[in-house]
């Protein structure tokens, strides 16, 4: 791990991200992160559990004179998304992340960083060494798997947690402070589907969508991203009318959380029209590559010949598969008419596999308004249902409705506005899936609020956090703790 981490203020935060970052914790294999922050607990002879579905809980009382105070969760969730660029090699099960400083950032070399939520986490790690640090009533809480289906929150019972204000640390907006999210429902197409054999007299060719910047399906839906599995449904679109174009397979983008930023699919074409064909996809990249050359500057689109495959789909299943793909709803279903600018539905086309007989489709759902999200995961399951499949919604979580008259929000705005010379903090809820909304279900009476630094790019590998903003977000804890209201 680069010494030039470790020498960042404030170091106790930055040391903290360190340690966390040397511990490998994709979403569903926490194992080595829950013993790490385990043994963290009881190496600083603190109160350390493990629920039953594997969420750390770690107690430290009040400081002096802070006895009074209300008790307080401080929470963020230890595990990261793991996406990397095709040209890193790189195992998320077995390494830690590599980071280096560029500028006012740290980034990781070709993956995600894991700042989403490592900062929060190495926070809440920094707060429970400190002996320096005032605070009430300290409950750590570190939950699992809030990527990949939000399974600690929603394992989390009731009675465990005494504190009384919540404070998540997941927010990537140095000036927000979040007090609702979306909740969310996976939605997943699948059919079989009968293979033929390649006739003679075709030609095999690769057709790669490379080179987007993904980002986070929830946070960034709305800000016109390209996604690779809608971009190479544009492409395949028609050209079996015209090519006699068949697919082979199809594998397109990764976690549901993420925008898609690459997908590859191999297909056959009438060899005699193998040259009017690459044309044609040359033609319709160049027009798609103009569409998004502001968004996506780096975007490819690569059609190549390679070995000719054996079978392929059969033709009908194809064109049904294509046309449900291109009248499926991705991005902004509906923007919010209570609150400015936020998003409130939305759909990410986040998995295509194409491949052996099978069809599979991943999405999800997000709203802040639940009978939007049910409308929207019904208007996917007839696409799909229409061309054949079986849908099935899973995973669903609620949002997090806002609580205007909050007692933490009261005393962290004039906080925030007193440490940066008078500016406002934005109040907003946000269009990503924090754990507030799930928590709140076992725990309707914890005041809840949720903030953090600058991160950008998070879900990709152009994940970055900002340097002077976790010093400015640093302090603003550091006040907060000491400003928790009074017991009752």
């Amino acid at each position: 791990m680069s010494a030039e981490i470790r020498a960042l203020e404030p170091k106790a935060l930055w040391n903290k991200f360190a340690d966390l970052n040397a511990v490998p914790r994709p979403s569903k294999k926490e194992e080595r992160v829950i013993k790490f922050m385990k043994d963290f607990g009881s190496r600083l002879g603190l109160e350390t559990i493990e629920d039953e579905v594997g969420n750390v809980i770690i107690r430290k009382p009040a400081t002096a004179d802070m006895e009074n105070r209300k008790p307080i969760v401080m929470q963020s969730h230890l595990d990261m998304v793991h996406q990397k660029n095709n040209d890193t090699t790189f195992d998320f099960d077995t390494q830690g992340i590599d980071m280096f400083v560029e500028g006012d950032w740290v980034k990781a070399k070709g993956t995600t960083l894991g700042a989403d939520n490592g900062l929060g986490v190495a926070t809440i790690m920094a707060i429970l060494e400190s002996d320096t640090i005032a605070h009430p009533d300290l409950e750590a809480l570190f939950t699992i798997d809030e990527e990949t289906g939000m399974t600690g929150a929603k394992g989390l019972k009731g009675g465990l947690l005494k504190g009384e204000i919540l404070l998540n640390l997941d927010t990537e907006e140095d000036d927000e402070i979040g007090v609702g999210c979306a909740g969310g429902v996976d939605v997943t197409a699948t059919r079989n589907y009968n293979e033929v054999n390649v006739g003679a007299g075709s030609s095999a060719f690769k057709i790669e969508v490379k080179g987007l910047q993904g980002g986070h399906s929830g946070m960034q839906i709305h800000e016109g991203l390209g996604n690779a599995n809608k971009l190479m449904n544009r492409l395949l679109y028609r050209a079996y009318d015209a090519f006699g174009l068949q697919v082979s397979e199809i594998d397109g983008g990764s976690l549901r959380n993420a925008i898609p930023r690459e997908s590859v699919a191999v297909v056959i074409v009438d060899t005699n029209k193998t040259t009017q064909f690459v044309k044609d996809m040359d033609q319709k990249a160049s027009v798609i590559k103009k569409e998004f050359k502001t968004m996506e500057p780096e975007l490819e689109i690569n059609v190549a010949e390679t070995t000719l495959p054996e079978r392929v789909m059969e033709s009908d299943v194809q064109e049904q598969l294509i046309k449900a793909i291109y009248a499926a709803c991705n991005g902004v279903y509906r923007m919010s008419p209570d609150i400015p600018d936020l998003v409130e539905t939305s759909n990410n086309i986040a998995r295509v596999i194409v491949k052996d007989g099978f069809i599979k489709i991943g999405c999800l759902t997000r709203s802040s308004v639940e009978s939007s999200k049910a409308d929207l995961a019904n208007a996917l399951t007839s696409t799909f249902e229409m061309a054949g499949c079986d849908v099935e919604l899973s995973g669903d979580y609620p949002g997090w409705a806002p609580n205007m008259d909050s007692d933490i929000l009261k005393v962290m705005v004039p906080i925030y506005e007193r440490l940066n010379n008078g500016e406002k903090p934005h109040v907003a809820a946000c269009h990503a899936g924090l754990e507030c909304g799930i928590l709140g279900t076992n725990y309707p009476d914890m005041d809840m609020i949720s903030f953090g630094p600058n991160i950008k790019g998070a879900h990709s590998p152009d994940e970055r956090a900002q340097i002077s903003s976790a010093q400015k977000y640093w302090k603003f804890v550091l006040e907060i703790l000491k400003e928790i209201p009074k017991r009752n």
